[in-house]
């Protein structure tokens, strides 16, 4: 490799060449603050923080770091007096239009803009004057936008496009010049797919997931509910992020202990429902392919930003959907079936919370054909970040928390539900199962890992006793998405059989409500990775890891689903419908 010999601060080191500046300091172990910059999406170099004094032999002159390449002997200064004004100065038009309401927004303990502020000690008043204002989008019910304190970085921008979806960008110029979606549409009248990825993304607290704890507490606070929760498998990868702990911190007790003292009636796990899914699915898919039940490929339905994508982009590919429910509508419906006559409790009377990694849950509770008891079966979603924030708000101290165990008879997991976090790891579930009943014999060679890693496409054959050769896909984040369902239009050249598709590139781990990281953060540690790694090592920990040896979910076939896999009770409460959403004229 070709390399370069440039010197950061008086420091020589040497670099790839092609490198920016912003890279070589890295490397040289200093780091160059940024706002718009996202590594490999947006190297835009708009917001003008990352100016550096960089001299190639001409004298120093101001660049933008993020997008100026290095060159031989190069000299670069990352924080002169020359440095330090530039982007104070810069910080401080952006305050001018800036709505400073840092107190009261929901981003005020990890806001990027407030947080280079500080830093650099501007003055909030320096530029006063015009300040355009913008009406709140509260129109989904996923997210709210709010403009007055966009700072126009476009990394909402950038991780749209990369999602494929491509509802926001630039409108109008010059000081006019807003993010929003085209001729400034809510976002419901844009085929938005609720992904929340913008919500990760943006520095400030323009994009924000909708914000239902208040929904929660007021269900706490009533005498007359009780108020279950549940919590989804990436939750205990991710949860400790809030509270400063290590990335990939498996904090599973912890958060049992914290849901308890919250005042939950009950906590159980989704794990014990991702198991149910897996026994439903590879149920479905069998069945499809021995009895031609359905259309082929099968793909999986428990990623709802996904299933809108589709709905949306290739409705006419609906029926290549598993009619499972999603995880946690599927244990919402069993708890407002089984569980309440078996505890003798009004459905009604029963207030479902999910904690998901996943702004897209909170659109999916309210889809047709998702009440089984004939009430929804989740009443409430909230995200990973809305649950850390009801946990510091009732003043428990999470890292000195013991560890607990959620609460039976639904609280049962094995290792194939707990991988439902990772990208592969629904996939890799339902194959554990296939194999095992498809073949007869229970197989200990159960990891899959052809369908492992964190590429947004990933391909595999499978060799599955009395049925031979199976081609299968996984897929994460809808541009890869995209690739698959092109394929599938093209009349399946690869041959695929099953299909995995998550909504959020790299798998729920890596979903719109997990907990922010500042994007250096996010620029040079692989989250998707290292998240999921906390989850493949509990599923290896674990003695069951085939989710069709769940004890709990083969009792509730004996005593609640006796019709058996995807049959009577279990279709009605357990399976869902799609419809097909035009994206020209959408209509919520």
């Amino acid at each position: 490799m070709d390399m370069l010999n440039v010197k950061i601060n008086g420091i020589e080191v040497s670099v790839p060449k092609g490198s920016t500046i912003l890279e070589a300091a890295r490397i040289a172990g200093v780091e160059i603050p940024t706002l718009c910059f996202m590594k490999n999406k947006n190297e835009i170099g708009a917001c003008r923080i990352c100016v550096v004094e960089a001299n190639e032999g001409r004298g120093f002159r101001i660049v933008t770091s993020c997008v100026y390449p290095c060159s031989e002997g190069m000299e670069v200064l990352t924080n002169s007096q020359k440095v330090q004004k530039a982007r104070k100065t810069t910080l401080e038009l952006m305050l001018s239009t800036h709505k400073k309401e840092c107190l009261s927004c929901v981003r005020s303990t990890n806001c990027e803009l407030q947080k280079l502020c500080r830093e650099y000690g501007t003055d909030e008043h320096a530029f006063d004057g015009f300040r355009p204002e913008y009406e709140i989008d509260y129109s989904t019910a996923h997210l709210t936008r709010d403009n007055n304190k966009c700072i126009l970085c476009r990394r909402c921008v950038a991780a749209c496009n990369e999602q494929f979806v491509a509802v926001i960008g630039a409108n109008d110029r010059g000081i006019d010049t807003n993010i929003g979606t085209p001729f400034d549409l809510p976002l419901n009248n844009v085929p938005c797919i609720s992904c929340g990825q913008c919500t990760v993304v943006c520095p400030t607290g323009a994009l924000t997931e909708r914000d239902d704890t208040g929904k929660v507490w007021d269900a706490l606070a009533d005498p007359t509910k009780k108020v279950i929760v549940q919590t989804a498998p990436a939750i205990r990868a991710t949860l400790g992020e809030c509270f400063g702990m290590p990335i990939g911190t498996n904090v599973e007790g912890k958060m049992a202990a914290a849901l308890h003292r919250l005042g939950f009636y009950r906590a159980f796990d989704t794990d014990f429902a991702a198991d149910l899914t897996i026994v439903e699915e590879a149920n479905e898919l069998i069945e499809r392919v021995t009895k031609g039940t359905g259309v082929l490929p099968m793909i999986t339905s428990c990623s709802p930003g996904w299933i809108k994508f589709c709905e949306f982009y290739y409705p006419e590919l609906t029926p290549h959907l598993s009619t499972c429910k999603s995880p946690h509508q599927m244990l919402g419906a069993v708890i407002k079936t089984y569980w309440a006559e078996k505890n003798g409790v009004d459905p009604k009377d029963i207030v479902v919370v999910s904690v998901m990694p996943c702004t897209a849950k909170k659109f999916e509770i309210g889809r047709a054909d998702e009440s089984a008891s004939g009430y929804p079966d989740v009443d409430i979603a909230i995200t990973t970040r809305e649950l850390g924030r009801m946990i510091e708000k009732a003043g428990i101290r999470f890292t000195e928390l013991p560890d607990e165990v959620f609460d039976n008879p639904l609280a049962e997991q094995t290792g194939a539900a707990v991988i439902f976090g990772a990208t592969g790891g629904v996939m890799e579930a339902a194959l554990r199962t296939a194999n095992d009943w498809v073949s007869g014999e229970s197989n200990t060679e159960i990891d899959f890992t052809g369908v492992r890693g964190t590429a947004g496409l990933k391909q595999a054959s499978v060799n599955i006793k009395n049925l031979g050769e199976v081609k299968v896909a996984v897929a994460s984040g809808a541009a890869a998405a995209k690739v698959v369902m092109d394929k599938l239009k093209a009349g399946n050249p690869d041959g695929w059989t099953f299909i995995e598709i998550m909504g959020c590139p790299g798998g729920c781990v890596n979903g719109g409500g997990q907990p922010y990281q500042e994007q250096c953060v996010r620029d040079t540690v692989d989250l998707k990775a290292v998240r999921a790694k906390a989850l493949y090592d509990a599923d290896k920990a674990m003695v069951k890891r085939k989710s069709h040896e769940s004890e709990g979910v083969l009792a509730l076939y004996k005593e609640w689903y006796t019709d058996g896999f995807g049959k009577g009770r279990a279709h009605h409460d357990l399976h869902t419908s799609y419809v097909k959403r035009d994206k020209y004229n959408y209509d919520k």
